[in-house]
């Protein structure tokens, strides 16, 4: 398999919905293309960022079918296709396949709190399921349980499971996965603000949130750090930090919607339980944007 297209800037597509809670095709579109402007290697759709865990098996066929069509081969698909019961999860996967993905990406078993052994059966099942490579997405701050670094090279181990998405905050647990991982194994940051740190250290790239707001900007300091320019991706570094810090002042992607709001984009719109980003928080985000050069 050719992992190339996943080494960069992936962006973790935001879900726009309308008034009324159903999916806005036309805002999401626009959205897509955007991105594929702004110079985003790869379109991770139906991820936590785009509400995944609210979206209907349908709803999310249909995203990420649209993801592809939209895409027209100009950036790879990565879709968002996990969740915390295996058989559906294998459903979800076969899904994502059939709509046309380049690969997928599967969070950690989240409230079971599988075994390592349990873990190994689970991302089993997926890669006997699809053809596609299938990436490991390690949050333990969502999932309430680490993916420690052997057990990840245990996983790696396995045909078809071709990375992760590293969201542990802990570049210890970074280095030991990038030191002895097989050669074609892609490490990715799961957080913005610890990308440029862990492609320092070797990994890959990105699955980002803040490239939802500046995908030129986040696209261009991964390419800086990958090519070795580190003056210009310190540079967009700092410029974007203080925007990643404020992603996440409430839970994402409550911010990052807000933000695109505020930018014209898009609506910000939920699905419960998240809701509207609370007024003592707006302010921060707003500075953040004006920092980063992104309101006009």
């Amino acid at each position: 398999m050719d992992l190339s297209r996943f080494r960069g800037t992936g962006v973790a597509l935001v879900t726009p919905f309308r008034e009324d809670g159903s999916v806005d095709q036309e805002a999401f579109a626009r959205h897509v293309e955007a991105q594929i402007e702004g110079g985003v290697e790869f379109l991770v759709p139906c991820g936590t960022t785009g509400e995944g865990a609210t979206l209907a098996p349908e709803e999310q066929a249909g995203l990420i079918a649209a993801t592809v069509e939209i895409a027209r081969g100009r950036a790879a698909v990565m879709a968002g296709a996990g969740t915390n019961d295996t058989s559906a999860n294998v459903a979800l996967a076969r899904g994502a396949e059939e709509a046309g993905a380049d690969a997928i990406l599967a969070v950690s078993p989240y409230y079971n709190k599988p075994t390592p052994a349990g873990l190994q059966a689970h991302y089993g099942a997926l890669a006997e399921a699809v053809s596609l490579p299938i990436f490991v997405y390690n949050v333990p701050g969502r999932t309430a349980s680490n993916i420690r670094a052997e057990t990840l090279l245990r996983l790696a181990e396995i045909e078809r499971i071709a990375g992760v998405k590293e969201a542990s905050g802990d570049i210890e647990q970074v280095m030991a996965i990038i030191e002895n991982r097989p050669a074609d194994f892609l490490i990715l940051s799961g957080d913005d603000a610890l990308t440029l740190p862990m492609i320092a250290a070797g990994s890959d790239g990105v699955i980002s949130v803040v490239a939802n707001e500046a995908p030129k900007l986040m696209s261009d300091m991964v390419r800086a750090a990958l090519g070795g320019d580190a003056a210009r991706a310190r540079e967009l570094h700092y410029r974007l930090f203080p925007l990643m810090q404020a992603n996440f002042v409430e839970t994402n992607p409550i911010p990052v919607k807000t933000a695109l709001e505020m930018m014209g984009r898009m609506p910000a719109r939920f699905r419960l339980p998240l809701v509207p980003l609370a007024q003592e928080s707006a302010a921060k985000l707003r500075s953040a944007l004006e920092k980063a050069g992104l309101l006009g």
